[in-house]
């Protein structure tokens, strides 16, 4: 049987998957460097992918913690650690994953992230003007990923809905005006005007 890290090698769980249940297995995480915190001897990351969160850590003494401590935040990496239980103190009540945290054994920079102009974590307000020129930033902010999320459920619910009461959904063409910054215009010959097109 094919198990789930020969079919996807960047990952074993999503980073919003893992519960206290999973405590004492190895795992494999990818995503965005979301927040690091640094505690002198340990230093935290929590991971952040389309599903959620995860706290990964690692020890002073690991020969990656260099590494780890470079890392800039929205850089893309693979983890693979244990999965631990969180002291009682720590348990992050806020997270679907706040009961545990992956100890970091093995890690890989997928991506490094430059200096970013805005901060995807937080709830800070950006102007306008920022947001649109750095849009593949502020898609992963929380609030408008949470947007994203709704709108497609959204339109799921309708869709199914409207199939169930035996609709039925199709595309068509459309012709629009011509535009000077769109592409190539597609001529449709005119039945009524011999010689002449649509653009």
């Amino acid at each position: 049987m094919t198990s789930v890290s020969e079919l996807h090698p960047f990952r074993t769980h999503t980073c919003g998957e893992l519960r206290l249940n999973n405590a004492g297995i190895t795992a494999r995480l990818s995503g965005w460097v979301h927040r690091k915190r640094d505690h002198g001897n340990l230093l935290f990351i929590d991971l952040r992918d389309h599903y959620g969160l995860t706290q990964v850590m690692i020890e002073s003494d690991s020969q990656n913690f260099s590494l780890v401590e470079s890392l800039r935040l929205e850089s893309v990496i693979t983890v693979t650690g244990s999965i631990e239980k969180r002291s009682q103190e720590t348990i992050n009540t806020e997270l679907a994953t706040g009961e545990i945290e992956l100890r970091i054994d093995e890690i890989n920079i997928e991506s490094e992230a430059d200096l970013l102009p805005m901060q995807v974590a937080g709830d800070a307000v950006y102007p306008e003007d920022l947001r649109l020129r750095y849009r593949f930033l502020d898609l992963r902010r929380e609030v408008v990923h949470k947007n994203i999320i709704l709108r497609n459920n959204v339109i799921t619910s309708i869709r199914r809905r409207m199939t169930e009461a035996g609709f039925l959904e199709f595309q068509t063409p459309i012709l629009t005006a011509s535009s000077p910054e769109g592409a190539r215009d597609y001529l449709v010959p005119s039945r009524i005007h011999p010689a002449k097109f649509y653009a």
